[in-house]
């Protein structure tokens, strides 16, 4: 049974040791990974979200930072629908990287991907070299959205999912995007088949009266 509205693939990217693991960690089971731990190519997590009356199914993928896994890792992006661009606030380069992994999203995936950038690590304020701002701006030149998140408190980061389900949920009910074209990847479950179902008008039997002319003859006499 396909118990959900839709299924949404997301994918996480950044760079390395930005905590991209540690927030999909959080997300899905609660903890917090205290040593460090370099993905290997990709990392898989699933969560259901209700959001809007709808019942989503998240596929989530986190993709390794390392440029030895980069031509790996792009057959991870084909489907996705959503992307979690993560940097570090505490390092700035990895702020810096964030056009090159958009860049490289948008190759793959296409324009439609909606996009959401998490500054992770709000727990160390005193250590920021990235500023809320410069964050904000980056987000509208991508066309989305900002959230400051710590994997090791869990702040914010089921906000990060919800914001991004929102988002493209709002796209689909204006109908910039199509959930029925395959581009997109997203599936068709069985909540949303019945929902759909219930709003097809039935036939409607309607009687229908036909009147014939009456034609005058005229008779003629022999």
């Amino acid at each position: 049974m396909k118990n959900y509205n839709y299924l949404f693939k997301y994918i996480i990217v950044g760079s390395t040791s930005v905590g991209k693991s540690c927030l999909l960690l959080q997300y899905v089971e609660q903890k917090f990974r205290n040593a460090y731990q370099v993905t290997m190519g990709v990392e898989f997590g699933t969560n259901l979200i209700k959001s809007n009356g709808h019942v989503i199914k998240l596929y989530i993928w986190d993709t390794a930072g390392q440029e030895s896994f980069s031509s790996m890792i792009r057959s991870y992006y084909r489907n996705a629908i959503g992307c979690i661009l993560v940097f570090d606030l505490t390092d700035r380069k990895s702020f810096e990287s964030l056009v090159k992994w958009y860049n490289e999203v948008l190759s793959c995936t296409g324009n439609d991907i909606q996009i959401i950038i998490v500054g992770n690590k709000s727990d160390l304020q005193n250590n920021r070299e990235v500023q809320e701002r410069e964050a904000l701006d980056l987000a509208k030149r991508f066309n989305g959205k900002y959230v400051e998140a710590s994997a090791l408190t869990g702040s914010n980061v089921t906000q990060i999912f919800e914001t991004l389900t929102e988002q493209i949920l709002q796209e689909i009910q204006s109908g910039k995007i199509d959930p029925q074209n395959e581009i997109y990847g997203i599936k068709i479950g069985d909540f949303e088949k019945r929902r759909n179902s219930e709003f097809v008008p039935k036939t409607q039997r309607q009687s229908v009266q036909v009147s014939y002319p009456i034609q005058s003859q005229k008779w003629e006499c022999c």
